[in-house]
């Protein structure tokens, strides 16, 4: 079995099957605790890969891929191999895979019942159901010219079967099954390949190859547009919970979740000086209210790539860390991949390859306030370089926590195919840049002795979140519509095994502080966030401020006041209520992430997670558990003042504001006046103003 390489040495390598010369080649073999299936030059590799799980890997010639992109090494595994004339079987756990002499793949339960099978149309693999022939096999590799291949795995489509996860896209579709969904890393779509199937068994597509799925009805359809091999992981369990901790044993979890993650995060695009914003952080102390991070968001630099604070906007940082780390304040910065041709470092990048390749035109990224190219996150050099600069220039002022933006990397036309990074191309390994770049801060603060690392990223893919990966929705519009798509988008998150996860409170592009529809969905929002695993409030709000200087980083304007009093009295004093409540609900979010931390478990859960028995739950797209004491009904309508609110069967819920209590396995209909979500927890989790020893919290909405 393949080891997995450290970091330092990352690199794509292939291991050859070794036949022992003079034996007669069997299309079944049994390779130690794997099952090996070869025909027509074709070899598949079926073996254990956690509990109750295998991975799956097929390939043409005699290679096959020797690295496990997201997956950690099991360690030994043994599952039961049974070899036939006509066909072979595996099984470890709850799961039991068949292949046929044809190379057909079908997946059971412990039951017996199918999970997921192969979709072929040949005269081969004729049967009652398949009644055709019309030359469709389930793994095709279509040769590209000079190259490798473009790749399709496809699998029956069971139409009843609902789908979640897949990380993050903007669109308001909580079911994925029908969706047709690109695998490929964009602002503010965040592609992570796992999902969890309603017919019980969860799904990882373990390739970071472009190119997209389709949960099609006649069936499904995985397409790579350039790549070598097929590899994917698939898990069998009898509830979600059981499916996303198998998910999390085999990818990893985020650590610990620090202190001052839990609290209220405070960031606008862009506080321009170092005393405004500190001015900004002494405002939140001398009006009492909990603030736990500040940020410093992006062009404090003097240009893309410097990677260091303009002095002349900037001075003496350390001072401005100290001091607000003297009021209880993490400060965090803004660090991009991106580096501008004018940049202090780009000739020494260049001359030591650490920059991504165009394989065409002008070697170019992006043209915005600079003509740049991103650096080269998969190559670990770059990264160790990279580093060095965070460390001497931030993290030896006392700065520790970073927003690592653009991780996608963004590029102003996303012409995949034109990119190449050290790794490989754009087209096969691209999905995994943000992966490594996290990687590589992870790794840094590690090296210093730093523990429960956290870093801001706009990007992620599957594995991500054990190097401390917590993912913005990106650069989303003001509006009740994004909202309501962002509640969504949280949830496929959780699902796909990313639990740190936020949004810019109110929307990022737009949204005037003076307008009243924009106030609304400011205090809608906000009452959303506060139960989201980092509430963040951020946004670029109109109308744009006047520059204060004409050198470096101030040729990037900023935004007009995004702080708590700067959109009347009235949402400031709802705001100021739901920061207290989040404050008050610290140990109880503290609970959430040592439970992320342990068990994988989403901080934000559909219905479905904790209620699996209940169909309705399947259902709702609108609502969403805070742990699994708290049921979280947001308001993502304009002038809405009443909702309709569904409450899991099987346990009693109390209303957290007038301390109603109803039976479950009902919809019911509630007030929301402007300054209430609709919010409830089980019957006995937590009474009012007395905290329950096992719950460690205090849930005094009144307070």
């Amino acid at each position: 079995m393949g080891k997995r390489r450290s970091g330092a040495a990352l690199q794509v390598r292939f291991r050859v099957f070794d036949n022992m010369e003079g034996k007669e080649m069997s299309r079944f073999e049994k390779n130690g605790g794997r099952l090996v299936y070869r025909f027509d030059g074709e070899q598949v590799w079926i073996e254990p890969w956690g509990t109750d799980a295998l991975r799956v890997r097929a390939a043409r010639g005699p290679q096959m891929p020797d690295y496990d992109w997201a997956l950690l090494e099991p360690g030994e595994q043994m599952g039961k191999i049974s070899l036939g004339e006509d066909g072979a079987q595996i099984e470890n756990g709850k799961i039991r895979a068949k292949i046929t002499k044809r190379g057909k793949l079908t997946f059971f339960n412990r039951r017996g019942s199918v999970l997921l099978e192969e979709y072929v149309r040949t005269k081969d693999d004729l049967t009652e159901e398949n009644c055709s022939s019309m030359g469709i096999y389930a793994r095709e590799y279509r040769g590209i010219p000079g190259g490798d291949y473009e790749i399709f795995v496809r699998f029956e489509s069971e139409q009843k079967e609902k789908i979640f996860g897949m990380g993050q896209y903007q669109q308001a579709c909580f079911d994925l099954k029908g969706c047709d969904l690109e695998l490929a890393q964009r602002n503010s779509q965040v592609s992570v390949p796992f999902y969890i199937s309603s017919l019980g068994y969860g799904f990882l597509w373990n390739n970071p190859a472009i190119g997209n799925v389709a949960f099609g009805k006649n069936r499904i359809t995985w397409y790579m547009r350039s790549a070598r091999y097929v590899d994917y992981w698939i898990t069998a369990g009898d509830t979600p919970m059981q499916i996303e901790e198998a998910y999390a044993k085999a990818v990893g979890t985020v650590p610990m979740m620090p202190d001052y993650g839990m609290g209220f995060w405070q960031c606008k695009l862009r506080y321009q000086t170092k005393e405004e914003l500190l001015e900004v952080a002494r405002e939140y102390k001398r009006r009492g209210l909990p603030i736990s991070v500040i940020v410093a968001d992006y062009f404090h630099w003097p240009r893309q790539g410097d990677w260091r604070f303009d002095p002349d906007f900037w001075p003496e940082p350390e001072k401005m860390a100290d001091e607000l780390r003297q009021m209880g304040i993490e400060l965090m910065v803004s660090v991009w991949p991106t580096v501008d041709a004018k940049s202090e470092n780009y000739e020494e990048m260049l001359e030591k390859g650490y920059l991504v390749w165009a394989d065409r035109g002008l070697r170019m990224s992006m043209s915005f306030h600079g003509n740049v190219m991103n650096y080269d996150a998969t190559n670990p050099e770059a990264r160790a370089y990279l580093w060095d600069k965070i460390k001497n220039n931030y993290y030896d002022k006392g700065i520790k926590l970073f927003w690592l933006d653009e991780t996608e990397p963004e590029y102003s036309t996303h012409d995949f195919d034109l990119y190449r990074y050290s790794l490989g191309t754009n087209l096969q390994v691209g999905n995994y840049y943000p992966l490594l770049h996290a990687k590589g801060f992870y790794d840094g603060l590690s090296k210093e002795g730093e523990k429960n690392i956290l870093s801001l990223v706009r990007c992620a893919w599957a594995g991500a979140q054990r190097y401390g990966a917590c993912v913005w929705s990106g650069d989303i519009y003001s509006s009740f519509h994004s909202l309501y798509i962002q509640i969504i988008a949280g949830l496929h998150m959780g699902i796909a095994g990313i639990p740190w996860w936020t949004t810019d409170i109110g929307g990022f592009h737009g949204g005037d502080p003076a307008s009243g529809e924009f106030r609304e969905l400011l205090i809608r929002w906000f009452e959303y966030g506060t139960f989201c695993p980092i509430m963040r409030l951020h946004g670029d709000r109109i109308p744009k401020q006047p520059r204060v200087g004409h050198t470096g980083g101030s040729s990037c304007l900023s935004g007009a006041p995004n702080e708590v009093w700067s959109f009347g009295e009235e949402v400031y004093e709802i705001c100021k209520k739901y920061l207290n409540i989040r404050e008050r609900l610290r140990p109880y979010i503290k609970g959430l992430m040592r439970e992320a931390h342990e068990r994988g478990t989403p901080v934000m859960k559909p219905l479905f997670y904790d209620y699996p028995e209940d169909e309705r739950a399947w259902e709702i797209e609108d609502e969403y558990l805070f742990g699994s004491a708290v049921l979280v009904a947001p308001v993502y309508q304009k002038g809405v003042r009443s909702r309709k609110v569904y409450l899991p069967s099987g346990t009693r819920w109390v209303n957290a504001w007038n301390h109603e209590t109803l039976d479950g396995g009902r919809e019911i209909r509630v007030p929301c006046p402007l300054d209430q979500i609709p919010l409830f927890y089980k019957e006995g989790f937590c009474k009012f103003n007395t905290p329950l020893p096992a719950a460690g919290c205090l849930i005094d909405l009144q307070g």
